[in-house]
């Protein structure tokens, strides 16, 4: 599919599945790209599956640094009314689950559902953010590369089997792009407004997540009457790249559940 060319840049986005089925988009992590839910998109056939790489990931553009929250949501609100979306679940991991709720709280027409994964309405401080550009900008990309693997995968991530796909996707991100997205999450504090929301919400944590602890995405799930809130047991911070066909079963109960079929 060609790149999505707006007035201020180009996005690559990606559409699955039949025309007239219910939507689903679904927004990945900081350091990823679209392909993050290659193994999911294939276990759910029957839906029509909108996936992007944010700006300065991936085949979209690299704006200058840095990028705010906004911005990111904007592009994903714009995305889905030029490909006419609407009464959406959105799925969205980590930075994606942050623009996810920013999303739901600017555009409730386009939002029916939320499936927030490993994510929360704050993630790390300020000045832990600032830190790892600092480094980013002292030694490159490579210096965050092994800490953010054990982040994202837990002690035993040099073993894992999803490392080696998820190493190369984060060392090919733009070191800009990487920038910009971490400063939208260092300025972000959705706590009040993600407390406004009043929609099926679906959170998903893993028990080996370093970045976004169970505690953490069940406390964000709190915040939203009726969440559910499920754990996946001895996965990390990126479950759909772990095991997506367990992710793809446990996406499809819950959109079996509001009717999202």
């Amino acid at each position: 599919m060609p790149p999505v060319f707006l007035p201020d840049l180009r996005l690559n986005a990606c559409l699955h599945g039949p025309d007239r089925a219910p939507a689903l988009v679904m927004i990945h992590a900081l350091g990823g790209s679209h392909h993050l839910w290659d193994g999911v998109i294939a276990q759910l056939p029957h839906h029509r599956i909108l996936t992007m790489d944010l700006r300065g990931h991936g085949a979209s553009d690299v704006a200058p640094a840095p990028y705010a929250m906004g911005q990111l949501i904007r592009d994903v609100e714009r995305l889905m009314d030029h490909f006419a979306l609407k009464d959406a679940v959105v799925i969205g991991v980590s930075l994606g689950g942050m623009i996810a709720q920013g999303l739901a709280v600017k555009r409730l027409d386009l939002v029916r559902g939320l499936v927030l994964s490993n994510t929360a309405t704050r993630i790390g401080t300020a000045a832990q953010w600032q830190g790892r550009i600092k480094m980013l900008q002292d030694q490159g990309l490579a210096a965050l590369t092994d800490a953010t693997m054990e982040r994202w995968l837990g002690r035993t991530w040099h073993i894992n089997p999803a490392m080696p796909a998820l190493r190369a996707a984060f060392e090919a991100t733009d070191p800009i792009g990487w920038m910009g997205g971490a400063a939208a999450i260092a300025g972000t504090d959705f706590y009040q407004t993600t407390a406004t929301l009043r929609l099926p919400t679906l959170a998903i944590a893993g028990s080996n997540d370093g970045s976004t602890p169970p505690d953490l995405v069940r406390e964000t799930a709190g915040l939203i009457p009726g969440a559910r809130f499920h754990l996946m047991q001895g996965l990390g911070h990126l479950p759909m790249a772990e095991n997506p066909r367990l992710y793809a079963e446990t996406l499809g109960a819950f959109l079996h559940d509001i009717g999202h079929i």
